[in-house]
């Protein structure tokens, strides 16, 4: 039996690829790697350490297909670190994945795993 939801879910993740990405250097260590990601942001509930919470958004979020991100020959994971080179006219502008706290520094976008949602900080403009 298909499971269209999944069908579905892929579809839109190759459709967001194709027609609603930008090309961005994707960084960890000497290693580097041109990829295609959508841009997003995301609204963090972050425990404020007084039993409260506090809102707080990322400065970028990358949408990243998990079979694009390959360094070093071998797929991978995003982690904390790792740096997003985005550029826009004359200006690159530089991300590091990285959030608040003890978020993880990636989710998944979707509930069928089609694609990483990158969670990152400015940290210049070169």
């Amino acid at each position: 039996m298909v499971d269209m939801l999944r069908s579905g879910q892929e579809w839109l993740a190759n459709q967001l690829k194709s027609y609603a990405s930008r090309v961005i250097v994707y960084q960890r260590g000497t290693n580097q790697i041109t990829l295609s990601a959508v841009i997003g942001r995301t609204l963090l509930k972050l425990d404020d350490g007084y039993g409260g919470v506090r809102m707080e958004w990322t400065d970028r979020d990358f949408l990243i297909v998990p079979k694009d991100l390959v360094i070093a020959g071998a797929q991978v994971a995003p982690e904390r670190g790792d740096t997003i080179r985005e550029s826009e006219g004359n200006k690159v502008f530089i991300y590091e994945v990285m959030v608040p706290g003890s978020e993880p520094p990636w989710r998944w976008s979707d509930p069928h795993r089609q694609l990483f949602r990158v969670h990152t900080k400015q940290i210049g403009v070169a």
